[in-house]
């Protein structure tokens, strides 16, 4: 029988963020985002029904019989914590695995950028973190809710699905709660959200219309609001949004966005130079009085990637190939791995050429091996 308690601690000493169990093979790692066969036998059918089986409690068993996968988190003692997805495959059972550090990493040993405390500071608006699975979009948030936890006096809730990175209350108090087990939906708990006093309310994911209108009203009735969505920049985050809704309501979305949002964080991650973990490349948008009219405007949207380009000093603002020259100037990235991330690799490489990149600086580099 595969010893599940030896294979996580042997995921987190090799700097792994994801397990993947199937019928037939090894299991398989993910490290710096390549995937790494571990151990020495395959795992036999009766083996992995048998795994599954532990991993899962009452609940999600139920859940497993009737939809024929379930997700929930459940964490190792003395090891960490994880997140799990039993799913089947061609009639066979497979889970896939992902380590969530039991230490919350801060905005700065995540080399996230400054910018990102000034909207942590914001008393009502709305965060919105972006990119696509695997990207850090959960170690991003959970950073940002560190800082407010150890900065402001404060009344946060989330809803997750499932809760992954535990909190411990400091200057803030957080309630977590986990959809299945502390409320039936994402859509039941922000119902009643708002009669919980919240200051600052996290959604780990907006799936439905319903959800997404009710966090722009409460981003707009004096909460900041912070959720994730799967999308690879800041235009097609607000186009998104907009395609929640029918056409004849998007005027009515386009306006409440437009004086809501606080701005939208999409990242990716980048292979870091000596090969030990990942670090992120973002995209800052910060809402201001042009971003305000191009999102009631859709005439004026190519003033928001104009916006980005030019309201680095003034406002924060920066695009992905400002970002991943920045990574490569500090000698976080190499050269290739610049190249390979730029969204614009002709024009980066102009610039990078004229960068003097012989001095190689020494950085302890965050920990993005285990996102969502």
């Amino acid at each position: 029988m595969l010893d599940l308690q030896k294979m996580f601690a042997s995921l987190l000493e090799m700097g792994g963020s994801d397990i993947h169990l199937k019928v037939g093979i090894k299991p398989i790692f993910r490290i710096n985002g390549e995937l790494v066969d571990w151990g020495d036998e395959a795992i036999a059918m009766e083996e992995m029904n048998d795994i599954a089986d532990g991993l899962m409690g009452k609940k999600e068993k139920d859940t497993f019989v009737e939809q024929k996968e379930v997700d929930f988190g459940f964490g190792v003692k003395g090891v960490g914590r994880f997140r799990v997805n039993i799913y089947k495959q061609r009639g066979t059972v497979a889970v896939a695995i992902r380590a969530i550090p039991f230490d919350i990493k801060s905005i700065d040993e995540l080399h996230l950028p400054e910018v990102l405390k000034k909207a942590c500071s914001t008393p009502r608006g709305m965060i919105i973190v972006t990119g696509t699975v695997g990207s850090g979009k959960s170690t991003t948030i959970a950073s940002m809710l560190e800082y407010i936890n150890q900065t402001r006096r404060t009344n946060i809730i989330t809803i997750e699905d499932p809760i992954e990175f535990l909190f411990r209350d400091k200057k803030s108090v957080i309630h977590q709660r986990e959809v299945g087990s502390d409320t039936d939906s994402y859509q039941g708990s922000l119902r009643y959200l708002l009669r919980q006093d919240p200051d600052i309310i996290m959604i780990g994911e907006i799936r439905d219309p319903d959800s997404m209108y009710t966090a722009i009203r409460a981003a707009n009735t004096g909460h900041l609001v912070f959720t994730t969505l799967h999308t690879t920049d800041a235009i097609q985050t607000i186009s998104r949004i907009l395609s929640f809704f029918p056409g004849d309501l998007q005027n009515e979305v386009r306006n409440l966005l437009a004086v809501t949002l606080t701005c939208i964080v999409s990242q990716r991650l980048i292979p870091t130079r000596d090969g030990k973990g990942r670090v992120p490349a973002t995209e800052i948008l910060i809402n201001n009085e042009t971003v305000k009219e191009a999102i009631i405007d859709p005439s004026k949207q190519a003033d928001i990637r104009m916006s980005i380009e030019k309201g680095e000093v003034i406002y924060g603002m920066h695009n992905f190939d400002q970002s991943i020259y920045k990574l490569y100037e500090k000698g976080l990235i190499s050269y290739e791995e610049a190249m390979r991330g730029a969204s614009t690799p002709a024009d980066f490489e102009r610039r990078l050429k004229g960068l003097d990149s012989s001095g190689d600086n020494n950085y302890e580099l965050g920990d993005y091996n285990s996102n969502k």
